[in-house]
């Protein structure tokens, strides 16, 4: 999923006036990917981290970090910056799980689905159809549960293709294969998680 220069123009002018300490400049910046942030740490999560932790929560967790970090930040480009984003978010789960890990914590009570249904809708409307992603929050938790259903590399180039909307070569050279690969790796996920949506639970 691409991004017209002109976006990444934007993206560097607010990355460009946050650094320079203008509040209103990183409100945008972070308002400008929370959307797709929120997908994407809801999907990263799975099914016994998001039942034990609120997405929102981790949200902006993530969001505080990035901002205390970002006057270390190098701009190299819109998609850069959202893979740099990205891999924060990735960072605070793989935290989070370990944390539980160790912890034993109990899940007696589980975290209601949260965040706004069209929000998740629009950005799961890119692994699933426009007309599914329309019907609200029931749809947004079968989405996930059947994403869930996925192996790990089927979520893992969905993830970067759909959500964080990686070039085919890069998403390529995350995942140690060949551009043509990943290309046929993506239809094969997608045809699967089609598959399982239309099975049902």
């Amino acid at each position: 999923m691409s991004r017209p220069d002109g976006e990444s123009g934007d993206v560097h002018r607010l990355v460009a006036a946050a650094q320079a300490g203008d509040p209103a400049a990183r409100d945008r910046l972070i308002e400008q990917h929370l959307d797709g942030l929120r997908a994407y740490v809801r999907l990263e999560m799975g099914p016994a981290l998001r039942a034990k932790e609120s997405c929102s929560d981790v949200v902006q967790s993530v969001c505080r970090e990035v901002l205390g970090k970002l006057d270390r930040y190098e701009f190299r480009g819109e998609a850069s910056f959202r893979h740099w984003l990205y891999r924060s978010a990735l960072n605070k789960i793989i935290d989070r799980q370990r944390y539980w890990l160790a912890e034993r914590r109990s899940a007696r009570r589980e975290k209601p689905l949260e965040g706004r249904a069209e929000s998740l809708c629009e950005q799961y409307a890119t692994i699933s159809t426009p007309s599914r992603a329309a019907m609200g929050l029931e749809e947004v938790a079968r989405i996930e549960a059947a994403f869930d259903r996925l192996p790990d590399h089927y979520r893992e180039v969905i993830v970067l293709s759909r959500i964080v909307g990686l070039p085919h070569l890069e998403i390529a050279r995350q995942m140690g294969r060949t551009e043509e690969a990943t290309r046929t790796l993506l239809r094969r996920a997608l045809v699967q998680l089609a598959g399982l949506l239309d099975a049902g639970p």
